[in-house]
C-alpha cells in the first residue's frame, strides 16, 4: 500500500513576492493569488475533510499575518503548518543575512500555528548551504525543498544534518496546471494517470512519496472535483496519507 504525503503551498498574495507591490496596480495578476485562500483553501479543505485525510500546509509567514482566520482554520481542521519563507523570496537569491531575516520573520509570524516540530519549504524550492544551516540552527526537525532521492533521506550541511522529505516538479500541480495567462494546463485525466502510476510503483518500492498542491491551482472548480477523485482512489486503495511532520518522526534509513 502506499504512503502518501499531500502537502498545499499557501502561498496568496506572498507568491508573488518583489513583485507585489506593482502587482497591486495589475489586479488580474493579484486577484488570482488572492484566490488562494478566499475560495480555494476552503474546497481544498473541505475534501480534505470528506475523506478524512490531514495535509501539510506550507504558509509563508506574510500569508498568515494578512490571513490569520484561515490558517486557524486548517489548525483547528487538524492539519499541520509548516515554514515557507515570509515573504516568499527564493533563498538562492539572497545573501545569508536576508535569508536569516526571511526564515526569523516567518517563524515569528507563525510561532501560534507551529507545532512542537515544525519543517521548512524554500520558496521557489532552491535551498543554499546558508539556508541549510540556519534550519539547523533554529531547530527545525525537517524540510522539504530539495529532490536528490525519491524517499527520506539526511542532508550533511557542515557537520550536522538534516532530514530531508524530498519533492519533484512532476509532482507538483503547477507543472501541470500553472497560472497566468501563458499556462497551457493538460486535461486532469492525464494528470491523473501520471500520479497513478507513480503512487502504484511507489507502493511498490515501499516509499513514501509527496504530492504538492497549490490552492490557487488545484482550487479551481474542475481542478477540485478531480482532487476529489485522487483522494478516493487513496482511499479505496488503503493508502495511508500522514503529515510531513508524522512521516519525519520516521527518520530516514541509513
Amino acid at each position: 500500500m502506499a504512503t502518501v504525503c499531500l502537502t498545499f503551498d499557501v502561498d496568496a498574495e506572498a507568491g508573488l513576492g518583489a513583485e507585489l507591490e506593482p502587482s497591486r496596480h495589475r489586479l488580474g495578476t493579484l486577484t488570482e493569488h488572492e484566490f488562494s485562500v478566499r475560495r480555494g483553501l476552503p474546497r481544498i479543505v473541505e475534501l480534505l475533510g470528506e475523506h478524512g485525510m490531514r495535509g501539510t500546509f506550507y504558509v509563508p509567514g506574510a500569508t498568515a499575518e494578512r490571513h490569520p482566520e484561515a490558517i486557524r482554520t486548517l489548525m483547528q481542521a487538524g492539519h499541520e503548518v509548516a515554514h515557507h519563507g515570509h515573504h516568499h523570496l527564493p533563498s538562492h537569491e539572497l545573501d545569508a543575512g536576508a535569508q536569516a531575516a526571511e526564515i526569523d520573520e516567518g517563524l515569528a509570524a507563525l510561532r501560534p500555528f507551529l507545532g512542537e516540530a515544525f519543517g521548512y519549504r524554500s520558496p521557489a524550492w532552491e535551498l543554499t548551504p546558508e539556508t541549510a544551516a540556519l534550519l539547523i540552527a533554529r531547530g527545525f526537525a525537517y524540510d522539504s525543498s530539495l529532490m536528490g532521492d525519491d524517499r527520506p533521506y539526511w542532508y550533511a550541511a557542515g557537520g550536522a544534518r538534516l532530514l530531508e522529505l524530498p519533492i519533484h516538479w512532476s509532482l507538483d500541480d503547477c507543472i501541470w496546471f500553472g497560472m497566468g495567462r501563458r499556462a497551457q494546463p493538460t486535461a486532469t485525466s492525464a494528470w491523473l494517470e501520471a500520479w497513478t502510476d507513480e503512487l502504484a510503483c511507489a507502493a511498490r518500492e515501499d516509499r513514501p512519496t509527496t504530492l504538492t498542491f497549490h490552492p490557487e491551482v488545484i482550487g479551481r472548480g474542475y481542478r477540485a472535483v478531480a482532487l476529489g477523485r485522487l483522494l478516493a482512489q487513496l482511499a479505496k486503495s488503503g493508502a495511508t496519507v500522514m503529515t510531513h511532520g508524522e512521516l519525519a518522526a520516521r527518520g530516514a534509513p541509513g
